[in-house]
């Protein structure tokens, strides 16, 4: 359900913002608990997710109007920042947050369809969680080196998040991951960041181009 701009929708999407800034620093500090070793980030990590979370909460708010999507893309937006942090600092996806944000994510989907009475929505969220697993397992298989299996497994919580959407947003979110990931992997080569056999954090491009199929319509 789209968000129609009523005189309520500036206010809900600026107290949505506030928000993602006020919830970003406790994202980060939580993201430094789930390292291998425990440990405060710096003052710059706390910045950038809090306006990342600050943005994305802005976005979802500006494009959904069902409480409970808003909630179940709210969550997936938290998470994300999490295991953005995670990865790219340990190249690791924690399953503490990976399994649970996946559960949350699913339920109030679900929940938002039978309320909205919508089952192509919830089969869209089921299948999509399914098809998505399945597609990055068969690739974990045949490229264990480049696909791990917190890959695999956060390849459901953003399949739920897409496939409620529609195929459209579904094939978005599959595809977008690996542009995304295409360009980090140019430019980290062109300013030689990195090199042709270095293993690049795959989680961030899975969620950015989760994040960008949320917005197609």
């Amino acid at each position: 359900m789209v968000l129609e701009w009523t005189g309520l929708a500036l206010p809900f999407v600026l107290g949505a913002v506030i928000l993602g800034l006020a919830v970003g620093t406790p994202l980060a500090l939580a993201a430094g608990r789930f390292l291998r070793e425990p440990r405060r980030l710096g003052w710059g990590v706390n910045l950038a997710a809090s306006i990342a979370a600050g943005i994305m909460f802005g976005l979802i708010a500006a494009r959904f109007a069902a409480p409970l999507e808003v909630a179940a893309y709210l969550v997936f937006a938290a998470s994300a920042v999490v295991l953005t942090i995670v990865d790219l600092s340990e190249k690791r996806l924690p399953n503490v947050v990976v399994l649970p944000s996946a559960g949350v994510v699913f339920a109030l989907l679900l929940l938002a369809a039978l309320v909205d009475g919508s089952w192509p929505s919830a089969i869209g969220a089921l299948a999509g969680g399914a098809g998505l697993f399945a597609v990055y397992f068969m690739l974990a298989l045949i490229s264990p080196r480049s696909m791990g299996m917190g890959d695999v497994k956060l390849a459901i919580t953003v399949g739920v998040a897409a496939g409620y959407l529609g195929l459209t947003a579904w094939l978005v979110a599959l595809l977008g991951g690996f542009l995304v990931g295409a360009v980090v992997s140019l430019i980290g080569l062109a300013s030689r960041r990195i090199g042709m056999k270095s293993l690049v954090p795959f989680g961030p491009s899975m969620l950015a181009g989760a994040f960008l199929a949320l917005f197609i319509r």
